[in-house]
């Protein structure tokens, strides 16, 4: 889901968030760093059940973009001890203003981001450019995907 004023945006996933999403939220992504009134973003996960390594790619390219574009790095929140712990083995306090103990405002207004079909190989890129960006943020990203990545591009 989503929700948008003047600028600032809010990214609020929610449930077991698997790469089925990916084409939706990459280009949701791009339309809001599109967007010329773009002032701020922070990332809601504090109803997350689970995370799977391409959607932790996507945010995380989410902040690359975000810093390369704005200079300032986008806020997490997040109160399960689980997501936090893979956060922070990501390397997203890197990435992130992380806020582990403040969550959402259930008065905001949100909608539920529209959901884009992708082809197999429009997927696929997402998957590749996802972990791309993941594996960018340490060195133990790199080598803990790197198999992963070798599988993906030789398909």
């Amino acid at each position: 889901m989503a929700a948008t004023q003047g600028g600032a945006y809010v990214l609020r996933l929610t449930g077991d968030v698997r790469m089925t999403l990916c084409t939706s939220i990459d280009e949701y992504i791009t339309q809001m760093l599109d967007d010329p009134a773009f002032a701020s973003v922070w990332i809601d996960l504090c109803d997350v059940e689970g995370l799977d390594s391409t959607t932790l790619g996507q945010l995380a390219r989410l902040a690359q973009r975000v810093y390369s574009q704005h200079g300032f790095r986008p806020a997490i929140y997040s109160c399960d001890d689980g997501i936090n712990r893979l956060l922070h083995s990501m390397g997203f306090q890197r990435l992130f203003e992380l806020h582990e103990n403040a969550c959402n405002d259930s008065s905001v207004e949100v909608e539920d981001i529209p959901l884009v079909p992708g082809s197999e190989d429009a997927v696929k890129e997402r998957v590749i450019e996802a972990h791309r960006a993941l594996m960018g943020v340490s060195d133990e990203n790199a080598e803990r995907f790197r198999d992963l990545m070798a599988v993906l591009e030789a398909s």
